[in-house]
């Protein structure tokens, strides 16, 4: 608003400025929204807290009916949606969730089994697998080329397939995979493999979190560096400044984060092969132990071993 309607002291969030375009109607309005679980991974996004947020601080003559589910950690708005509740005006309706994923059309559970496996339920994310692993292949593997050579073996025709990681990856650059040079989305997802290096297909061009929310391949190499490690009970979280891993303590860039890791492992609509790299002892910024409880930890979910 400020940039292309040159609206100066403008200073509403997007739900509360949509909301309040509804609520100039003097009888009724109805405002449906569909908002996914774990999908912030930027400054300033908030998701379906803000929704609820901005009902409570300035609509408080509205209805809200909502999935009792948006208590679920992946949706972080567990307290807003109790004030909600408190407050009188909002119904709880089950059948509001939408539990099928379209996206992966093999493994309707594949967002299940990702939302536990980031919420360290190991059980639950061993029991999900199984339920879908003879249908829609996922394995495990330290080699990157042996990850790639998988990808392009099980691929069938013209469907697509790319490397993946998160934009703060920062040492994946060993295997020729570097986050800081930005992919054109354009070439990346729509050039045929037989014409343009720039082509997802080449495998040497790595898309992140911010080029692939909201898009689909048909096979992902999902790469996993020692931003996100794997601790006792809980993920540690960390960035890559200078020379040296830091580590993240504010709560709201350690959501981004993980929901990076969300939108990466669910991007693949057939299948997909995580590699977590092994490290190196003659690299101090990446040392195995970085990414070795990682790698166990993922495979005591009961992933193959590539």
């Amino acid at each position: 608003m400020r940039q292309r309607k040159n609206v100066s002291e403008f200073d509403q969030s997007e739900p509360e400025f949509l909301i309040s375009c509804l609520d100039r109607h003097e009888d009724w309005a109805v405002i449906i929204c569909l908002v996914g679980g774990g999908q912030e991974i930027n400054l300033g996004e908030a998701g379906i807290q803000e929704w609820v947020d901005a009902i409570l601080r300035s609509f408080p003559d509205w209805y809200a009916y909502i999935s009792p589910r948006l208590t679920d950690s992946e949706y972080s708005s567990g307290m807003a949606v109790r004030q909600l509740r408190d407050r009188g005006k909002c119904v709880l309706k089950e059948e509001l969730h939408l539990t099928v994923s379209m996206r992966s059309f093999r493994a309707e559970q594949l967002s299940a089994f990702v939302k536990n496996l980031l919420d360290l339920d190991l059980q639950r994310a061993r029991e999900l697998y199984a339920s879908f692993q003879d249908r829609y292949p996922i394995v495990l593997t330290r080699d990157i080329q042996r990850a790639k050579e998988w990808i392009r073996a099980h691929a069938r025709g013209g469907e697509r397939y790319g490397v993946l990681a998160s934009s703060s990856a920062q040492r994946l650059k060993p295997y020729a995979i570097d986050v800081r040079v930005k992919v054109d989305p354009v070439h990346w997802f729509l050039n045929p493999k037989e014409e343009d290096v720039r082509s997802s297909f080449y495998m040497e061009d790595v898309a992140t979190e911010f080029q692939v929310q909201g898009l689909e391949l048909d096979w992902a190499c999902v790469t996993w560096d020692a931003d996100l490690r794997k601790g006792d009970d809980s993920w540690a979280h960390f960035s890559f400044r200078g020379r040296r891993w830091t580590q993240v303590r504010k709560p709201e860039n350690q959501r981004y984060l993980k929901n990076a890791y969300r939108v990466l492992l669910t991007r693949a609509r057939q299948g997909m092969v995580i590699v977590v790299p092994p490290g190196a002892p003659n690299d101090p910024t990446r040392r195995a132990e970085y990414y070795d409880r990682t790698y166990e930890y993922l495979a005591d979910t009961g992933l193959p071993i590539l």
